[in-house]
């Protein structure tokens, strides 16, 4: 081991590190880790190649270190995560927010009428709630979640971009008896119970499972979301789901069995994965 460790040199065995433990990625991880154990950002890091750390520095270095090198998401180290052009806050037990479900707040906001009801179920970190009302902002956003956890940190993200949602604790429709919506939206569980075990290490040993298991085929919260919501939708609302790989001729299966929704529709992610399924109550 060298006598001074440099930012370089801290940075170059960080990467062989990460790299060996099997995380993707393993330079552009090192950096950000490093830029968030030193307190500075990307540029700041290149223009202090040669500065030596000092003792300080390299115990918070390795504490970040270690805890990414036994695969827990960077994104929890880190504290955040952007979605939407927005920057959330992110913490264990709460599902990270992931790129792919841009696609439900765009096609949302394209059907939601300026000054509608909507509710998001499964709200999480909030990241679709809040995206929604920031790009719309006289419409009344409503958000659940069985837990609490999930709760508190949609409503610290929603003061951070200060926007309001009425936030309730409670599973699916079970909060909104008698309560009618213009669109409702979710990003459900709808991983297959068999496959969670084969997962990334990040997401199968870090993130919670309520939020990823979606019973034998992936399929279990579909089939209680879409014949219940035309119960709680104004005529002309829209139901918009985001779906898993593969799933979509199914989810649309479920809509048109329901037989209340007219204009059923898909959207693609920019992978061109089929990742939303929506319609409209007659």
């Amino acid at each position: 081991m060298p006598d001074t460790w440099t930012t370089l040199k801290v940075l170059t065995w960080t990467k062989g590190y990460l790299a060996e433990k099997g995380v993707e990625n393993a330079r552009l991880e090192a950096e950000w880790l490093l830029c968030a154990a030193l307190g500075m950002d990307r540029v700041g890091l290149y223009v202090n190649f040669d500065k030596p750390l000092t003792a300080a520095e390299l115990t918070a270095c390795r504490a970040l270190v270690s805890r990414r090198a036994r695969r827990e998401p960077l994104q929890y180290i880190l504290g955040s995560q952007d979605f939407y052009g927005l920057d959330f806050e992110v913490a264990p037990g709460v599902l990270i927010p992931r790129h792919d479900t841009e696609i439900l707040v765009r096609e949302a906001a394209g059907r939601c009428p300026p000054a509608g009801r909507v509710l998001d179920i499964g709200v999480g970190s909030g990241c679709i709630a809040v995206a929604l009302a920031k790009e719309l902002p006289g419409i009344e956003m409503t958000g659940c979640d069985p837990s609490s956890a999930a709760l508190e940190l949609a409503a610290r993200n929603a003061a951070r971009h200060a926007v309001v949602l009425a936030l309730v604790a409670g599973s699916l429709f079970e909060p909104f008896q008698g309560m009618m919506f213009d669109l409702i939206v979710s990003n459900p569980p709808y991983i297959p119970s068999a496959d969670l075990d084969t997962l990334q290490a990040e997401v199968r040993d870090h993130e919670p499972r309520q939020a990823l298991d979606g019973g034998a085929d992936g399929l279990d919260f579909y089939r209680r979301i879409i014949p219940e919501a035309p119960c709680h939708l104004v005529p002309g609302g829209w139901l918009l789901l985001e779906i898993g790989m593969g799933q979509a001729a199914d989810v649309r299966g479920l809509f048109e069995a329901a037989d209340k929704f007219t204009e059923i529709f898909s959207a693609r992610d920019t992978g061109g994965i089929e990742r939303v399924i929506g319609g409209r109550k007659w």
